[in-house]
């Protein structure tokens, strides 16, 4: 999967605060991630986000 700053993806698990979609602040070895729901920010590495990635969900036109 490629992903790019401001891509919106869905985790395999869903936050606490009910949420499972993501936006992606930074890329690289580690991923800045923000909670669509609450806005808590989080980072993890390349390795985990990759696992927990469940798709991308396509930009709305």
């Amino acid at each position: 999967m490629d992903f790019s700053v401001g891509d919106i993806v869905q985790m395999k698990k869903s936050h606490p605060c009910g949420s499972a979609q993501w936006e992606i602040l930074r890329t690289g070895i580690d991923f800045r991630i923000k909670c669509c729901g609450c806005g808590h920010m989080v980072m993890l590495p390349r390795a985990k986000f990759e696992k927990n990635v469940k798709k991308i969900i396509p930009k709305e036109q």
